[in-house]
């Protein structure tokens, strides 16, 4: 009865509950029923822009179905030797796996964050769910281990490790070479086309020596070997070097007895010359009051087999034209480059061309070429010989061994891209360098041949010092966005319009005098491009060509039809700075430029090679001419430093011994240099040095 009682008593509550909830909340009528929100589905195709390494990427992508189908692009001013593969890749991903967060490819990584980040932007505009793109991570999985087998390895993809690879399997070697980046080059694929070699034909028949520089050959005949200043006290081997200049000077002179310089006096150079250049714009005193200068064995090696090895590039197919057709010291050369020091600066074909050329030749003699394979560690033996090398794909992990029956030869050039690593060195630079400052370089150059080296005992010289390139881009700090001619013609100006420095000088010596202005930051004059051979040459000013129209329009450099235009242009910020010159800043500078180059003496800095004066009332006169001013900043370019060689290139340890089956070539050595290389000795090195590294490698010694 009670168990009875307590269930009805159960049913009334329920009920009584029922019905006050009822009447507190009627249920909505059946026809109000809140229906499921359905997503609009997107179609079409949508824009998006965002900032690449060279100027703004734009792409647009096509949807369908709220998926994207389809990335192409409007606008990519990219460099493509150098972002080709970041150009197909990641537009690829992005569609296959609709995801924004995808890889950035090695060696192009600011250029994979603009396409990414230009896709991200149309994507918004298309209205899809970019967190949720964004969210789905493409995560690579490693494939099994591998191991390879080949006669000689090449670590480094760039001029040196391509010459390296050719001539060692040109010898009969089985040849593979890695490369950490997408591409091959490195920054062989960035540099210019400035190659210094003695030419004793080209200087006896194209070059008419100038008055400036029969005062410079004058100046080392007087120069004294007790001189402090020489330090023959802490390098006494390089009074030899002096020597046997003074002689060659004499006999030069002795055989042109009668003759004029300016007028019918010819050309010199000499190997001697080279090294002197060499050695004086590469001795200097560090911040601890210690010396450094070139290693004088392998500056000869340098100088002694430029000519060669530019014989041989011809052969290989890069333009390199020498003797009677030599491209320099006329209007189609390079005359000096930047930081030179003589008129020796041949050129050849163009880096984005240089490179897919030696990729083809290398190729064609059987060379096995792997690109995004990085060289993690070196492999040796009991005895301590380097026997191969452990590697890594960079795209999935994969790890590789591969074990080499001769040697490997390290071409992984220097470390500018890790300016933390020139800081941690630096001995020369000081307070002008930072952890953030900007470098030429490509992003993969950052020291690690160097470790791997030092892990197996090598030893390592002029790490202190790495070269600044005065004449970079403020903004990004590469040598792009500018322009400027032959060293003897450049008029370099601060933001009061006036010269501050010797443009022939050495780098170093540019970069300290630029870094003291404000903000680090000058400007160059361009107006033309002259013969160099001939200083009397008037400059008549530039077209507005398609090169300065895009640099203009871009906002990186300031052109005028005539001077007062020019000034009024430098009011508006190109390269974020606007210095407002006046008209009368920029006449008053000019004008007495030109007075020194027809003097063929620079009372202010005694340049040694002057030419590039300006014709004024010619570019006033004449719509179809003007002139352009460049603003530059010095950023990290080349280090100095780098693993101990011989003469063949082989390794040294501490002791100054030679670890068996391991040789190096390009900017990963040192010495060859001492504390400033000169301007057109990089592509000279990589050759000169790439080319005995791979003979040698071949040979097994």
């Amino acid at each position: 009865m009670k168990k009875t009682i307590a269930i009805l008593l159960c049913l009334l509550m329920m009920a009584t509950l029922f019905v006050g909830c009822t009447a507190e909340q009627p249920a909505a009528p059946a026809e109000e029923a809140p229906s499921e929100e359905v997503a609009e589905v997107i179609n079409g195709t949508f824009e998006g822009t965002a900032a690449g390494m060279q100027g703004p990427i734009t792409v647009e992508i096509t949807v369908e179905d709220s998926r994207i189908t389809g990335i192409e692009y409007l606008a990519n001013s990219e460099t493509i030797t150098v972002v080709s593969v970041a150009n197909e890749r990641i537009p690829a991903q992005i569609i296959e796996h609709q995801s924004l967060s995808v890889d950035v490819v090695t060696g192009a990584t600011l250029t994979s964050y603009g396409i990414i980040s230009a896709v991200t932007e149309a994507a918004k505009t298309a209205g899809l769910d970019v967190d949720a793109l964004r969210q789905n991570r493409v995560a690579a999985t490693p494939g099994a281990p591998e191991t390879w087998e080949t006669d000689v390895l090449v670590i480094g993809g760039g001029g040196a490790g391509l010459s390296a690879a050719i001539n060692a399997a040109q010898q009969g070697a089985e040849v593979i070479l890695i490369e950490k980046g997408s591409v091959l080059g490195g920054n062989t694929l960035m540099a210019g086309a400035a190659y210094n070699a003695v030419d004793p034909e080209a200087q006896e028949n194209l070059m008419i020596l100038s008055r400036a520089q029969k005062d410079a050959l004058d100046g080392y005949l007087a120069l004294n070997p007790t001189d402090p200043k020489l330090k023959f006290d802490v390098y006494p081997e390089w009074e030899a070097v002096l020597t046997e200049l003074k002689g060659e000077i004499n006999a030069f002179y002795s055989r042109n007895a009668g003759k004029a310089a300016g007028v019918d006096m010819p050309g010199f150079d000499s190997v001697a010359l080279h090294m002197w250049n060499m050695y004086t714009g590469g001795l200097r005193e560090l911040t601890d009051g210690s010396w450094i200068a070139p290693n004088v064995v392998l500056a000869r090696q340098l100088a002694a087999n430029a000519l060669d090895a530019f014989v041989w590039m011809g052969e290989a197919g890069l333009e390199a034209s020498y003797g009677l057709d030599a491209q320099y010291g006329t209007t189609v050369g390079t005359g000096t480059v930047l930081g030179a020091m003589w008129p020796r600066t041949h050129t050849f074909m163009s880096g984005a061309q240089r490179i897919p050329q030696l990729e083809k030749v290398a190729i064609d003699n059987g060379v096995t070429v792997f690109t995004e394979t990085s060289g993690i560690e070196l492999l040796t033996d009991a005895s301590g010989r380097v026997i191969g090398a452990k590697a890594e794909n960079v795209v999935d992990g994969t790890q590789i061994t591969i074990n080499t029956s001769k040697g490997v030869v390290l071409a992984t050039g220097g470390y500018c891209a890790n300016p933390v690593m020139v800081k941690e060195y630096d001995k020369y630079w000081g307070e002008d360098l930072s952890d953030r400052t900007l470098s030429t370089n490509m992003g993969t150059n950052r020291g690690d041949g160097i470790v791997m080296a030092q892990t197996i005992g090598a030893d390592v010289t002029g790490m202190e010092i790495a070269q600044m390139m005065p004449s970079s881009s403020p903004v990004k700090g590469t040598m792009t966005d500018g322009i400027w001619a032959d060293a003897a013609e450049q008029i370099w100006i601060d933001s009061s319009g006036k010269r501050f420095v010797d443009e022939y000088a050495e780098r170093d010596v540019l970069a300290k005098a630029s870094l003291a202005l404000e903000n680090g930051i000058f400007y160059i004059i361009y107006a033309g491009r002259g013969n160099v051979g001939n200083p009397n040459e008037l400059l008549q000013g530039t077209d507005y060509n398609e090169r300065v129209a895009g640099m203009v329009e871009g906002g990186h450099i300031w052109y005028g039809k005539t001077l007062a235009e020019l000034a009024e242009a430098t009011k508006t910020p190109a390269a974020g700075v606007a210095p407002a010159f006046t008209e009368e800043q920029l006449r008053a500078t000019i004008e007495q430029y030109n007075s020194y180059v027809a003097a063929q003496h620079d009372d202010d800095f005694d340049k040694a090679v002057i030419a590039g004066a300006i014709d004024l009332d010619y570019v006033d006169a004449n719509d179809d001419v003007g002139i352009t001013i460049s603003p530059r900043k010095a950023s990290l370019h080349h280090t100095m430093g780098g693993v101990v060689i011989d003469t063949d290139t082989r390794v040294l340890n501490g002791n100054g011994e030679v670890i068996p089956g391991l040789w190096a070539a390009g900017e990963v050595t040192g010495g060859i240099h001492g504390g400033n290389r000169l301007g057109g000795n990089a592509i000279t090195d990589i050759f000169v040095f790439g080319r005995i590294a791979g003979l040698n490698a071949a040979a097994g010694n």
